[in-house]
């Protein structure tokens, strides 16, 4: 029986999480179809992009990430410094990004005059908001929806996408972090996708190896993409 995912995810242990999502049945989530000859490889696109947008939102950084015919692997840092420096301004907007607001919220961001029940309520909401944009569930949540939702489109179809729920491991030591990140940006090779990392599209490394390539001295500050967590910040 599947644990709740509280007692899966606990910043009291560590920030950093291994997030696994995989296709239901047979499904194709990227790659080509050797049988029809379709190709699906333009999803790709739509995981990278979905993945930043919702980053830019969310109190969460992308450590690494790549993704192979019918699953995909993220490793995930929960910045729950950045998140508490949020005002009630900031954390209404950035929920607003993600679902429609209220005409309370809205006179509230506009500087209206509200009487204390309603600051009451704006309090609440802002409360919940706040923890909710650094919980990698609604992170996954906002992810998988749109992506299934696609999919279901372009496939012409209705019902489940993926498997189930996203599989989530702690990364509990540095050494863990480390392990599991180069796991995945060695994912493509293994799966014989690409001949080296640099060459796998739509991943980590190859960002991370495209930016340093662009260095002009070996680790400097500005060597990595500035969108992925640089190795040197995986000690926070």
């Amino acid at each position: 029986m599947p644990k709740p995912r509280c007692t899966l995810i606990s910043l009291a242990a560590t920030p950093y999480y291994h997030i696994v999502c995989r296709c239901v049945r047979r499904a194709f989530l990227c790659g080509e179809d050797s049988v029809t000859g379709r190709s699906f490889e333009h999803r790709r696109t739509w995981i990278q992009d979905r993945l930043f947008a919702l980053a830019e939102i969310f109190a969460v950084d992308v450590c690494a990430y790549s993704a192979t015919s019918n699953h995909y692997h993220l490793v995930l840092h929960i910045d729950r410094e950045t998140a508490e420096s949020w005002t009630a301004r900031e954390v209404i907007e950035r929920w607003h990004e993600l679902f429609a607001g209220n005409s309370l919220n809205q006179r509230y961001i506009n500087g209206a005059d509200l009487i204390a029940a309603e600051l009451t309520t704006v309090d609440t909401l802002v409360d919940l908001w706040h923890k909710r944009l650094m919980d990698i569930s609604w992170f996954m949540r906002r992810m998988n929806e749109s992506i299934a939702r696609d999919a279901n489109v372009e496939d012409n179809c209705t019902g489940r996408f993926w498997e189930g729920r996203f599989k989530s491991q702690a990364l509990l030591d540095e050494a863990a972090l480390m392990a599991c990140m180069a796991y995945i940006d060695l994912n493509p090779v293994r799966a014989s996708m690409a001949k080296t990392p640099e060459d796998s599209g739509f991943t980590s490394i190859q960002e991370r190896s495209k930016k340093a390539k662009t260095a002009h001295t070996p680790n400097e500050k500005n060597q990595q993409p500035k969108r992925l967590m640089p190795p040197a910040d995986h000690s926070r």
